[in-house]
């Protein structure tokens, strides 16, 4: 009885052991800080080096944040603060200006565990919009929030609020100048430094805790030149960002209009969910089979509850990475 009672224990513990392997195997984060015509021909070494160090930033900064036990929304939140913060990505800090000259920046996060979401778009005075978003997701009864509201609603909230010109980069600004010019008929003045903007640089991350639970946030200026008031796919949960443990997250980057239309985030999601695809099927069949033939750009970044992820994408680039339980961090950038 003895002998039998100590087998059962030691299964127990066994049970209980593997258990934990296996919720420590499975998560993962994933990001990308935007696609479109990022080649080896027009990015420097470098602006190469500067991208997969701020790359493998946030890439550290998530996953710190798992290593720890902690959420999947803590992780994909910390990851994307990173490169809002910094003026390589097209987010928060060095986001791009509309045909009016502002900066006007649009964010979203999920959870998947609840599929409760927040979402801002237009604002103009919020340094961290993603933080911005989860206020909305968790601390008010909407999903979405804009412009002026939505600036009212964070400030309340004790967010840190900037004056407009914290996002002025030299950078974006001659981008602008440069479409405005050709606009005119004339010669844009050259930049070997940076790829010029047919790029989509908007910012993201998924993730998959030690419970299983799911998370996507999404950051982005929009498109250089766009009109004031313009809003792209970002905010609009089910076209650039989307999560639910029962099929995947997804956080998506590219020609924002194609993304809506099609609603990629939440596509990709069904198909996972009510065919069977694995997270790379279904990512392969909207951003190739779909998008690509009617010339829609751009690529998403997509995690499941066990893990497993894909970052497909029809431009000639995407800034993107991945980190594991193991903590060793992957950046790529090419079609490789």
């Amino acid at each position: 009885m003895l002998n039998r009672l100590l087998v059962v224990a030691s299964l127990a513990v066994f049970a209980v052991t593997a258990s934990a392997a296996d919720a420590a195997r499975k998560t993962m984060l994933v990001i990308h800080g935007g696609a479109g015509t990022i080649t080896r021909a027009n990015l420097t070494p470098e602006m190469e080096k500067e991208y997969r160090v701020k790359l493998e930033e946030s890439l550290r900064a998530g996953h710190a944040v798992l290593a720890k036990g902690g959420s999947s929304l803590d992780a994909v939140e910390a990851a994307v603060r990173v490169m809002e913060d910094s003026p390589l990505f097209n987010a928060g800090k060095g986001a791009v200006f509309t045909h009016e000259g502002r900066n006007e920046l649009d964010a979203a996060i999920m959870d998947g565990r609840t599929k409760a979401a927040g979402s801002i778009a237009g604002v103009t005075i919020i340094r961290n919009p993603i933080t911005a978003a989860r206020a909305v997701m968790e601390k008010s009864p909407h999903v979405m929030m804009i412009g002026r509201g939505a600036e009212m609603f964070a400030t309340k909230m004790g967010l840190e609020i900037v004056d407009p010109s914290y996002f002025w980069t030299e950078r974006r600004w001659k981008s602008l100048q440069n479409i405005l010019v050709k606009e005119e008929g004339l010669k844009p003045e050259a930049s070997a430094a940076f790829p010029e903007d047919k790029k989509f640089g908007t910012v993201g991350a998924v993730a998959v805790d030690k419970n299983g639970n799911l998370a996507a946030a999404t950051s982005t200026g929009g498109m250089t030149n766009k009109q004031i008031g313009r809003v792209g796919d970002v905010p609009i949960i089910g076209a650039g960002t989307y999560a639910e443990n029962e099929s995947c997250a997804v956080s998506a980057t590219g020609h924002g209009e194609y993304f809506i239309r099609w609603t990629v985030a939440h596509d990709i999601a069904a198909l996972v969910k009510y065919k069977g695809m694995s997270v790379k099927e279904a990512g392969d069949e909207v951003i190739h089979r779909k998008l690509a033939p009617v010339k829609g750009e751009g690529g998403v970044i997509i995690v499941d509850r066990h893990g497993n992820f894909a970052t497909p994408f029809n431009s000639s680039g995407m800034y993107r990475g991945w980190i594991g339980a193991d903590g060793v961090p992957h950046v790529a950038i090419y079609k490789e």
